[in-house]
């Protein structure tokens, strides 16, 4: 997918967890035994999905994927690339390092643009 593709998508767009980690997704659909309920936010069988975004460091360049996770396992929906002066900041932020991180701040702020703004 493309951002065109995702911001035409209403019923994607409503189902992104903004908030959602790559760690809070581990916890939440790969560690059940190992889980107490945090507020209402429980899965309870393998229809239980949850999309999200995260920035992979591990390529040449930072890129942004969007996630769709359920108990089952984790697929790539799609690859952003972010712009040039975006890429370097967060490089930076990060100290170079390789990883797969939450997207916050000025990602995040840079996707919600794209993808809510009218």
């Amino acid at each position: 997918m493309q951002l065109n593709q995702i911001k035409s998508d209403q019923n994607l767009l409503n189902s992104i967890d903004w908030d959602m980690t790559p760690e809070e997704a581990v916890r939440l659909y790969l560690e059940w035994g190992n889980n107490w309920a945090r507020g209402n936010y429980v899965i309870r069988s393998k229809n239980d999905v949850a999309y999200y975004f995260v920035v992979n460091t591990w390529g040449e360049n930072p890129t942004v994927y969007l996630i769709r996770r359920n108990s089952d396992g984790a697929d790539e929906l799609a690859e952003i690339t972010m712009p040039e002066e975006l890429k370097k900041r967060f490089l930076d932020s990060i100290g170079h390092n390789k990883g797969v991180y939450s997207i916050e701040g000025e990602v995040k702020d840079w996707l919600k643009k794209e993808l809510c703004d009218a």
